[in-house]
């Protein structure tokens, strides 16, 4: 495969791809990939989609910017076992690769595509790179969130202490062994930072290989500085930002009283809608809460500068511990200021204060003092912290994907038009 070529085709794997975008690490599998694109590398995409009218596992094909994208289709009815291992989806990846013959797969999060790609991969001398993105090959739930929307809080992960969480100990067991089974057959393993690393190792998924591959982001544009001076000048009252949805986990109830406890109402909270159908915030009354609320579209990678331009500190209150935090670094590239709790990779960032990090837990009486003090400080300028783009994520990438390359290498970088696809703030 690829023998004699100078453009490495790169066959990237991941439950969500455009056309059918969802969810944070789907946005990083795909800037990555069209970076990739950019710099002389052929990428094709696989993902999974579910349409009632479609036979199980038929394969659709699409075009996305330039990217090959096929699509399998998912039975709605699927056995617990089939989620993390399915041979049906297997044996459509096998053929996939068969016809495309890629130099490397690139596996992202393959809940519902199964962790039997890799060895479809491996079985046909094609080497693997897996980027852990979430908790989902050590934990059954896959955010280490409880049924009662509680942080886990395992270090390390243990079977014997999942009993609350899951239904069958059996399965969880056999998931667990095919899981990590599969992932030892990996040529390579990255995660976005040290905690998730560490975390998923000590938890028995193949110790000591793990790579560190700090997600990018989508640096702020060319015209960012002077749309944010724009509403400043237009609108001074301060204005906060947050993106994570009515979520328990997300920190949304912390948020709600922070906010009803405070004696003032001059400034603003802008949040944002990530769903898909505008259903977040429909029918939400905040004529209770002081201050004006509005409520803001699901925005694209594009429209990421409009949005960001409107607030001047980011809330993150979230309530586990997550791997990266995608909309910290997107603020923080912009010179906004965050409030944030103590949650696991989203502090591996160059302005993390460790005396200014909210504990998990604590309820929104820290949350509501770190708010004042903002408000006490009105609007002031914050100098951007670098940040990782996509650019830069790409050419590590490359950098990873050399030594398993060989000698196959990509030509000199060429612009690539802009996809306009869809953002989400879930990783």
């Amino acid at each position: 495969m690829g023998v004699g070529m100078t453009q490495p085709h790169i066959m990237v794997v991941n439950v969500y791809f455009a056309p059918n975008s969802y969810g944070g690490a789907t946005v990083v599998a795909e800037e990555v990939a069209r970076a990739l694109a950019g710099r002389g590398c052929r990428i094709t995409a696989v993902s999974m989609v579910c349409r009632g009218e479609l036979a199980p596992y038929a394969v659709i094909k699409s075009e996305v910017g330039g990217i090959t994208s096929y699509l399998v289709n998912l039975p709605a009815r699927r056995s617990t076992a089939e989620a993390y291992d399915n041979p049906a989806v297997a044996e459509a990846l096998g053929a996939l690769i068969d016809g495309e013959r890629p130099d490397l797969l690139h596996a992202h999060c393959v809940q519902d595509v199964g962790a039997g790609v890799i060895a479809v991969a491996r079985a046909r001398d094609v080497p693997v790179v897996l980027s852990v993105h979430d908790f989902w090959w050590i934990c059954s739930r896959q955010f280490m969130v409880t049924p009662d929307l509680r942080y886990c809080g395992q270090s390390p992960v243990r079977l014997e202490k999942c009993r609350g969480c899951v239904p069958d100990m059996s399965a969880a067991r056999t998931r667990s062994a095919v899981l990590l089974r599969q992932a030892e057959m990996a040529d390579a393993i990255t995660y976005p930072g040290r905690f998730a690393r560490d975390l998923c190792e000590a938890s028995g998924l193949a110790p000591g290989r793990g790579v560190i591959w700090p997600n990018g982001v989508r640096l702020p544009g060319p015209a960012f500085g002077k749309l944010q001076a724009a509403r400043r000048a237009r609108d001074p009252q301060l204005a906060f930002g947050y993106l994570g949805g009515p979520s328990e986990i997300k920190g949304w109830p912390d948020i709600r009283a922070a906010f009803n406890g405070l004696k003032r109402s001059d400034f603003s909270v802008h949040l944002a809608d990530g769903s898909t159908d505008g259903s977040w915030w429909r029918g939400a009354d905040f004529s209770a809460l002081p201050g004006d609320w509005r409520v803001h579209p699901r925005f694209s990678q594009e429209g990421m500068d409009a949005f960001y331009a409107q607030i001047d500190v980011l809330l993150f209150p979230s309530q586990w511990k997550e791997t990266f935090g995608l909309a910290i670094r997107e603020a923080l590239a912009r010179g906004i200021r965050v409030i944030q709790t103590d949650s696991g990779g989203t502090v591996e960032h160059g302005a993390a204060d460790p005396a200014g990090l909210i504990p998990i837990g604590a309820g929104p009486g820290p949350l509501r003092a770190r708010i004042e003090e903002e408000l006490r400080a009105g609007i002031r300028p914050m100098e951007p912290v670098p940040v990782t783009s996509f650019e830069d994520q790409a050419e590590a990438f490359l950098a990873l994907a050399r030594p398993l390359l060989g000698e196959i290498s990509p030509p000199t970088a060429t612009a690539q038009p802009a996809r306009h696809g869809n953002w989400d703030s879930a990783a």
